[in-house]
């Protein structure tokens, strides 16, 4: 990823303090688990003075990478929806290039090539961790620009179908299954509603090229 992203940059050195109003902080533990979105139910502010912190705020193209512990390789892709956000210091920042599609990058850390990745690079040192020269060696198959951006959205939209129906979830009566249905789209699509890792994403981010909007040649 290390042609993909500007740079891979550490976070803030700072302890949390209570919610400003206005600045917010995001650490590890703020990512949730399953949904990589970041978690707002008890909001903090960076404990430091932010006057000269702006190459701390996140924007648009950014993707956080957690460092190190027991959630290393845990991934975070930026929303402007999220607000004013400052990360902290053990998570990594890959700010993707222009000419690159952030969701597309962001959706190759949750496939199982990336989670092969982080076992393996994690388990060099004396506990885990991948840091910013490990995570920009670690190798993507890109296409076009355009294509980027429909795969990217395509799998957005079925993490957020996920998202959606593990806060309701509707069980199948014969399996742990939710049958959803696309936006547009006329067939049915089962989801694995207690694990999104069953979705074959790594080999559906390979599957090139996309023919329409939204949907993979088979």
């Amino acid at each position: 990823m290390g042609e993909i992203c500007e740079s891979f940059e550490y976070g803030l050195n700072a302890a949390a303090k209570e919610y400003d109003g206005e600045n917010k902080y995001i650490r590890i533990t703020d990512i949730d688990d399953n949904s990589h979105e970041f978690i707002q139910d008890d909001v903090t502010s960076p404990d430091i003075d932010l006057t000269n912190s702006e190459n701390y705020q996140l924007k648009y193209g950014d993707v956080l990478f957690a460092r190190t512990g027991a959630s290393v390789g845990k991934t975070y892709i930026y929303k402007e929806s999220d607000g004013l956000v400052y990360y902290a210091g053990f998570l990594i920042r890959g700010r993707v290039k222009s000419n690159y599609s952030p969701e597309f990058i962001f959706q190759n850390t949750l496939t199982d090539d990336y989670d092969k990745f982080i076992r393996i690079t994690s388990q060099r040192s004396g506990q885990p961790g991948v840091n910013a020269q490990e995570y920009a060696s670690y190798e993507i198959s890109v296409p076009k620009f355009e294509e980027q951006q429909k795969i990217g959205a395509y799998f957005s939209t079925l993490d957020h179908l996920i998202t959606l129906h593990q806060r309701k979830s509707i069980p199948h009566p014969n399996h742990s299954t939710t049958h959803t249905k696309h936006k547009g789209e006329e067939k049915y699509v089962r989801i694995r509603v207690n694990d999104r890792g069953k979705i074959d994403r790594t080999a559906n981010l390979r599957r090139f090229p996309v023919d329409i909007p939204g949907r993979f040649k088979n």
